[in-house]
């Protein structure tokens, strides 16, 4: 499989800048970056904001209209959602075999905790609030594990008192409750016992399997690997025998006698369950997709992911759509295996302009790559764009939330058959609601950086997301040579590398004519958008630094991707100044002709590299500019940080639909709600309110 075609680089960093970072135009030179008051009420009358639990905002998320869908597009809503609901716990496990266990105790304790220590009980809050909001205790931005401030004496005074209210702890068979708790003791207690959920650099001579903590493998190593024919690299979990062999233990459902049930059966029948509910109310098209993903559910087979892939792709005007299944490959340190997400959504006409003027000229922007035209596509298929409203995001999908989408990863299929490519328009809304209180300026160089930061944040980032998407991954072709998809050959680099080549494909056209000419901008605005969003982006590769508090190193492929990009150009044009003055740093840009210069020799050597399947090319080009950086600035940058109170990133509550049923048990009404309180909805979720 390849990268993921996920625009996390824009929801965990830009939208920080633009949306958590807003000022008034008159502000001047004393008001932060981007940065206005709000509150958590919007003028819409929304509150969107709920709380902040570290450095992460909860956020509720609305969506617009569902109440004026034909019931028949409500009701396949209903039914798709509780399909994304259903594998939640799939991704959990996923990413660390002893998440579900944690889960179950600690949300145990919350719903027994009558007589408690409040100071504990708040503690053990906050804990399980990071748990929901990152599907199990690694952080979805840094993969770094995160702990219980309580002492272990006072959670377990917490755990007994629960216990004796009702709770029932996971214990495994014949455990007593003091050997569950000093078995969970480093798990919720030590940061260095599973420290990285996903660990792509773990230093000399370790390797990157065994340094992860994620549940794709047991006991296995890269060199093990090597001559292994992995027949379901997407959907399996590789173990090693006694004997020293590998297994492949495949996520299925199974189908009569035929095919064996395999790992997450009980899940993916529950999956299968709600998919055959919502057929009976899809379009053809989307009714012959699903049944083709209700058979690779059940196969488990490639062959079959490959026909639901290509069923999906071809219906392309279907007004309510679905992503479901293993799809993308962050979570593997090798890239290959697929993390369960369960995305619900139906188109949003009001915000579909823009995204569909780029796609429809996708040909256009393809002959005008700065590559080599071998590696160009001669005619570009199939590309969908559309602006949709999500109803439903799990798993990989939420409640850390994309912002744009582009599907399916295999190349080859997006080359014969197309691909589609969405822009989550009320996900974004709620970013941009949620804001928080003023900031002062720290990262603006000067007043006219400031000025440009607020004028053209909302339409820079419109115009980003959407080329990134639309002609950034549907971009550019393999080499004849190479027999088999660059994702296997570049491996563990290769997910940085295609959100490296995404980025730079938006970044070189987000000042060019054409865009003026399809009416996304106006002509005398062309230059000073395109400096907004240089500066922008420049901006960002030291402001991320704030989310990584320890270590040398960068694990998120889209951190990776953004650093990589402005080192790259620093190490290699004069378009960007680092400047020190009263014991800050800036990055300032000096020339934005050899920025954009830069990014069309940086792009043309990333498609190279990708199209050639250039591993050892990969390699030199992250580990020079994209992995290390300096823990000083990261010092500095936290520091700065402090001072602004503003969250890191943000997590989702996700709308609650609730289905009004005749006597006969037939639905006639779907009703939506909104929780407002992520622990309500996560307890509903695994049945314990």
């Amino acid at each position: 499989m390849t990268a993921r075609q996920r625009y996390l680089t824009l929801s965990f960093a830009l939208l920080i800048i633009y949306f958590f970072a807003k000022v008034p135009r008159n502000a001047g030179a004393a008001n932060g970056c981007g940065e206005k008051a709000a509150t958590s009420t919007a003028d819409d009358g929304r509150k969107y904001l709920l709380e902040r639990v570290d450095d992460v905002a909860i956020v509720q998320l609305y969506v617009n209209g569902f109440e004026r869908l034909p019931l028949r597009q409500r009701i396949l809503i209903y039914h798709l959602s509780e399909a994304a609901i259903a594998g939640r716990d799939i991704f959990i496990d996923q990413k660390y075999k002893h998440s579900l266990e944690i889960r179950d105790l600690i949300e145990e304790v919350l719903t027994n905790s009558e007589g408690i220590e409040a100071k504990t009980l708040a503690e053990i809050r906050r804990y399980t609030k990071l748990f929901w909001v990152n599907n199990g205790p690694h952080s979805a931005v840094t993969s770094r594990k995160y702990v219980l401030n309580c002492s272990p004496e006072d959670f377990v005074i917490a755990v007994k008192k629960a216990e004796a209210n009702g709770a029932d702890l996971p214990k495994a068979s014949g455990e007593s409750t003091g050997d569950l708790l000093a078995r969970m003791e480093p798990l919720l207690f030590d940061p260095t016992v599973d420290s990285h959920v996903t660990n792509k650099s773990p230093g000399p001579g370790q390797d990157i399997l065994q340094a992860s903590a994620n549940n794709f493998y047991e006991g296995v190593t890269l060199k093990d690997l090597e001559g292994f024919d992995e027949l379901y690299a997407l959907n399996s979990k590789l173990t090693k025998r006694p004997d020293g062999t590998l297994e492949e233990i495949i996520w299925r459902a199974g189908f009569d006698d035929v095919v064996p049930p395999g790992m997450y059966a009980d899940e993916i029948n529950a999956i299968v369950g709600h998919m055959e509910a919502a057929i009976p109310f899809a379009t053809p098209k989307m009714a012959r997709a699903l049944g083709a993903l209700v058979q690779y559910y059940r196969t488990g087979s490639p062959i079959d992911f490959r026909a639901y892939n290509i069923a999906w792709v071809a219906d392309d005007d279907s007004p309510v759509d679905t992503i479901n299944g293993f799809i993308e490959v962050y979570v593997d340190p090798r890239g290959q295996k697929g993390a369960f997400e369960g995305i619900v959504y139906y188109d949003d006409p009001e915000k579909m302009d823009m995204i569909r003027r780029i796609a429809e000229n996708a040909q256009w922007f393809e002959d005008r790559m700065p590559f080599d035209s071998k590696y160009r596509k001669p005619k570009v298929k199939g590309i969908s764009a559309k602006a949709i409203q999500a109803v439903m995001e799990t798993g990989d999908a939420g409640p850390v939330t994309p912002i744009g989408i582009n599907l399916p990863n295999p190349g080859d299929i997006r080359e014969l058959y197309g691909s589609k490519s969405v822009s989550l328009s009320n996900v974004i809304e709620a970013y941009d609601k949620a804001s928080t209180p003023a900031a002062r300026r720290e990262f603006c160089y000067d007043d006219g950086e400031l000025d440009r930061a607020t004028k053209w944040k909302s339409l820079a980032l419109d115009l980003e997301v959407n080329m990134h998407e639309v002609i950034g991954h549907a971009s550019g072709r393999v080499s004849d040579q190479l027999q088999v998809d660059p994702s296997v050959t570049i491996g563990e680099y290769y997910s940085a590398l295609e959100e490296t080549r995404a980025d730079l494909v938006a970044l070189w056209f987000i000042g060019d004519k054409k865009l003026a000419e399809l009416g996304l901008v106006a002509e005398e605005d062309r230059a000073e958008i395109e400096r907004a969003a240089y500066e922008a982006y420049t901006r960002n590769a030291m402001s991320q630094l704030r989310r990584v508090r320890e270590g040398d190193r960068l694990e998120e492929d889209h951190m990776r991707n953004r650093q990589l990009i402005v080192h790259w150009l620093m190490d290699n044009t004069d378009s960007i100044e680092v400047r020190h003055e009263e014991g800050k740093t800036y990055y300032v840009v000096l020339d934005i002709a050899q920025w954009k210069r830069g990014v069309g020799r940086l792009l043309a050597e990333v498609q190279r590299i990708k199209s050639e399947g250039d591993r050892k090319a990969a390699a030199d080009l992250l580990e020079a500019h994209g992995i290390k950086f300096d823990p000083k600035l990261r010092g500095e940058v936290v520091d700065r940080y402090k001072k602004l109170d503003r969250p890191s990133y943000a997590g989702f509550v996700m709308p609650e639909l609730t289905a009004v049923r005749d006597g006969a048990g037939t639905i006639t009404d779907v009703k939506i709600s909104y929780p407002m309180d992520i622990e309500k909805q996560m307890l509903g979720w695994s049945g314990r309110l």
